[in-house]
């Protein structure tokens, strides 16, 4: 009998991950991964929840609509 073993990448890469806005650092790092505002952030989880992937997408919906100079 053989066991496989899964690495830390492999096991997250089944779990959507969430953005957590009540910490500051998680934010912070959050605008960063996505090149964005920590304000913009906190707006997109506000407006369609804490799932990183829904946020993206959000966050690339919205793009068009922003001044340049966000």
């Amino acid at each position: 009998m053989t066991t496989t073993s899964t690495s830390p990448l492999q096991a997250r890469a089944g779990k959507s991950e969430r953005i957590d806005v009540t910490y500051d650092y998680a934010v912070c790092s959050w605008a960063r991964h996505f090149n964005v505002s920590e304000k913009r952030v906190k707006e997109a989880v506000a407006a369609v929840g804490d799932q990183a992937e829904v946020v993206r997408a959000h966050l690339k919906s919205t793009a068009c609509e922003q001044p340049s100079g966000y």
